[in-house]
């Protein structure tokens, strides 16, 4: 490709227009046409593009997810909360056994509390199971938190401690997994989009080891459980690609595809659904599990993620913030970046820039919700200085 070529395409820092193409290389060969990559539509990074900066506290517990059966009063409870940062990827797999569970209780009509990822995916899956289902929500989409999420296909990201899980958990949270995956095969090609694969690039100038080792946690940290290798079979493995295959600036560059939620459209995909099959919202905010007297149904699905902490008095619940700022959404950018710890993604409803600090431990224990607009702009400008060396860059 020649230099004013490229020039043509992108003649200033971000400008959306002609694509990045790739850089060629008398010393390394490009990649086969079948996986060549595609035109690179530049990211328009500029600090007055953020039209809104998001906090989300992900709802951690050491032990997984809570889906155990309780009384109380006269109520039948299952639990349904505690996912960390992996609440919409296993929503339908953990979502299912609360909805087991609920249903050996013989009653066929029941109560939702929460209207988030979990519990709108519970109260569909009862629906299905021939239940008559109210929601009762304090907040509706997309005022909850999940509503908030990054939107990537990360399942067990922040799912529990290695040494404060049971035995069996690995293979409970493999079924979630598993059960999840497919039930999001049915979205995929639905008006909208809800649901897509996108292409994701890891982008780093020293090795993916040095680059791994300057991310990786303090001596002492949390060990947090990670069990992709149990489902490896169900996404493509990462690609290395060589220089002049790819229009990046950096040294290394990897790729792999990742399904990615569309939220906006997503939430309201799914409260269709529930509404159109006859069910019913009721605003209301419980304080304590006493208040469950008050409502006709006998048995609840309890999927109020982090608001179990105060509702339940769940100390076990530990508060996982993370920050995104929101750039104005670019429909011709399909893709999305890791750069120097700053996570970017394209969905429909905007362009995610999130500073993903220095591993897991990152905002752990931090149940601050109110936005930090000036750590968004130096995401953000991560992003700009990413887009600038790839002008920069001599092409070969």
């Amino acid at each position: 490709m020649k230099r004013r070529d490229f020039l043509a395409g992108v003649s200033a820092v971000g400008l959306s227009g002609c694509g990045v193409r790739a850089r060629t290389s008398a010393l390394s060969p490009p990649l086969p046409s079948y996986d060549a990559i595609p035109r690179i539509m530049p990211i328009r990074a500029h600090v007055d593009r953020i039209f809104r900066v998001t906090v989300c506290l992900r709802p951690f517990r050491a032990a997984g997810p809570r889906l155990d059966v309780e009384r109380v009063a006269d109520k039948t409870v299952v639990h349904n909360y505690g996912h960390g940062g992996s609440g919409w990827s296993l929503s339908w797999g953990s979502s299912g056994i609360a909805v087991e569970k609920a249903m050996a209780a013989g009653e066929r009509d029941v109560a939702v509390i929460g209207c988030g990822a979990l519990g709108l995916t519970s109260a569909i899956l009862l629906q299905r199971a021939g239940a008559k289902v109210t929601i009762y929500a304090k907040e509706r989409p997309p005022e909850v938190r999940s509503a908030r999420a990054t939107g990537s296909w990360t399942p067990d990201s922040r799912i529990a401690l290695t040494n404060a899980v049971s035995a069996d958990f690995p293979m409970l949270w493999e079924k979630m997994c598993r059960n999840s995956f497919h039930m999001y095969e049915s979205y995929l090609g639905v008006a909208g989009n809800p649901v897509e694969w996108l292409d994701q690039y890891s982008l780093s100038d020293p090795s993916p080891a040095a680059a791994q080792a300057q991310t990786a946690e303090p001596a002492g940290a949390l060990s947090f459980a990670s069990y992709r290798n149990r489902v490896r079979d169900l996404t493509p493995r990462s690609q290395d690609l060589p220089p002049g295959s790819h229009p990046f600036p950096t040294k290394y560059a990897r790729r792999n595809s990742n399904l990615t939620f569309n939220i906006a459209g997503y939430s309201r995909q799914l409260v269709n659904d529930f509404l159109v099959e006859g069910g019913r919202m009721e605003h209301i905010e419980f304080h304590s599990p006493s208040e469950l007297s008050q409502l006709s149904q006998k048995v609840v699905i309890n999927a109020t993620g982090y608001g179990a902490r105060a509702l339940w008095k769940d100390e076990s619940i530990v508060p996982v913030r993370g920050q995104i700022a929101w750039l104005i959404p670019q429909p011709e950018v399909n893709y999305g970046v890791q750069y120097k710890n700053v996570n970017i993604l394209s969905r429909r409803d905007g362009i995610v820039v999130q500073d993903l600090g220095i591993g897991d431990v990152e905002g752990y224990n931090n149940a601050d919700e109110e936005p930090d607009r000036a750590a968004a702009e130096s995401a953000v400008r991560v992003v700009a200085e990413l887009y600038g060396r790839m002008l920069a860059v001599p092409l070969r």
